[in-house]
């Protein structure tokens, strides 16, 4: 495939192959999130956001699978480094402490394999403006998380924690308590006591004047109403951490105004409060900065992350991790050899590559032509880099719009209640963003006229 002249051809969708093997897995798996019948032919050819499916349409794929390949589909800058190594079994060791040598590169730098131990180097130099200097690796984001508000409890001896409306954290018990975006996550589990929430900013533009979300009223925030040590329910010294997206993903892909995160950077400041950041969606380049948390004044005490790291890893300062053995461990989290040399060399590739002002420049791109086109429907374009929300007036509008646009070839995810959300490759290119809005217009177009 010519990733310079590919264009999406759709015959059916879904065709009769994908209908096959969707039914077949359904015959086997849990019920679980469903989006559409998508069916990927591993056989033949895709490259970057180009894929085939196995009834041959050839579609453009803005949804990197929920940001977990952020550089598409084959891409080269992570396929032949790969070329350059025989490839062992097992490809996945025991965990954390069983070692692998990366080919006789114990630091993982200079040449060789990345291994786990030339991941986590990588990762503790991405964040190094946070002086972290510590990770923890795992398989999931949903565990990156688990392991956060773990060290998090222990760091601080604190019996609370401060979530946020619209929150996504993950589907372990303990991150299920956290979340606040769709009930049916949470609905009769059991979870975490003493977790409190409050809204999160939902208009990028609002000042302590202006704010309608509910964060601001009248003289203060209400979470420092809530801190207040003479009025406030909440003992800032018994707040074990609060914990964020700086960039909401699953809740609607709400952009936080300067002032709110303004006033959490000051509270965190003045209580030294645990500020956890869940970058899993959001960091790794997709906003245009390593870390979407970059974009403000706060400073994390520990990032969240995986998707686009290919493993899950908790990351932070030495001090914030418990110093007993055995209290944080994973027997097969930590071991996974490919997966760690394609975070590592994901990492690498959008350095090399400078993939972070790529995400900039055409996100940017896509935002003025959404904008510009002032499609009917549509009530707000958003978001930092190539983690776009495109709102639309009603569920059941953005919905159609959703399967228009996979009757003309374009991936697409909802988010939030009525939200699109557009995640093409970190290294999209200008003419694929042009043919991805071009055909999610006319999908708009299609779904007014149904």
């Amino acid at each position: 495939m010519d990733r310079e002249t590919a264009t999406p051809t759709v015959r059916s969708m879904p065709g009769e192959r994908a209908e096959e093997w969707a039914a077949r897995h359904r015959e086997y798996a849990a019920p679980s999130t469903y989006v559409y019948d998508f069916v990927w032919d591993l056989a033949e050819e895709a490259a970057g956001p180009f894929v085939t499916d196995v009834d041959g349409n050839v579609l453009l794929d803005f949804t990197a699978h929920v940001g977990a390949a952020p550089l598409g589909y084959n891409n080269p800058k992570i396929l032949d480094p790969l070329r350059e190594f025989d490839l062992v079994d097992p490809l996945k060791i025991a965990g954390q402490d069983f070692y692998v040598s990366g080919q006789g590169v114990p630091t993982g730098t200079g040449e060789g394999l990345p291994g786990p131990a030339g991941l986590m180097e990588r990762l503790t130099e991405i964040t190094g403006h946070y002086d972290m200097d510590t990770v923890f690796l795992s398989n999931s984001g949903a565990e990156a998380v688990e392991n956060a508000i773990k060290i998090s409890y222990d760091h601080t001896g604190g019996r609370y924690a401060v979530t946020f409306e619209g929150a996504f954290h993950g589907r372990t018990l303990g991150a299920l308590s956290l979340n606040r975006s769709k009930g049916r996550y949470r609905r009769t589990f059991p979870e975490i006591a003493g977790v409190q929430d409050v809204p999160f900013c939902r208009d990028r533009t609002c000042d302590p004047g202006t704010c309608e979300c509910g964060f601001f009223a009248g003289d203060t925030s209400q979470l420092r109403r809530m801190l207040d040590p003479e009025r406030g329910y909440v003992d800032a010294d018994e707040l074990a951490y609060l914990v964020l997206e700086p960039l909401q993903g699953e809740g609607g892909y709400h952009v936080p105004s300067d002032a709110f995160m303004a006033e959490l950077a000051a509270l965190v400041d003045e209580h030294d409060l645990t500020l956890v950041a869940d970058e899993i969606q959001s960091g790794l380049g997709r906003t245009g900065e390593w870390w979407a948390a970059d974009h403000y004044p706060i400073e994390p005490d520990v990032i969240a992350s995986a998707k686009g790291l290919r493993v899950g890893a908790t990351v932070s300062r030495s001090e914030v991790f418990p110093e007993e053995r055995g209290r944080l461990s994973s027997t097969w989290g930590a071991g996974d050899v490919l997966a760690s040399a394609q975070g590592a060399l994901t990492v690498d590739a959008i350095e090399d590559y400078d993939l972070r002002a790529n995400a900039v420049e055409r996100g940017r791109q896509c935002r003025e032509r959404l904008t510009d086109a002032d499609p009917e429907g549509v009530v707000d374009v958003r978001g930092l880099g190539l983690m776009l929300g495109v709102e639309f007036e009603t569920k059941a509008l953005r919905d159609e719009v959703i399967e228009a646009a996979l009757a003309r070839g374009l991936l697409t995810l909802g988010c939030g209640h009525k939200t699109v959300r557009l995640l093409p490759p970190l290294d999209v290119r200008e003419r694929e963003i042009d043919l991805g809005v071009d055909l999610l217009l006319a999908a708009a177009g299609d779904a007014r006229s149904a």
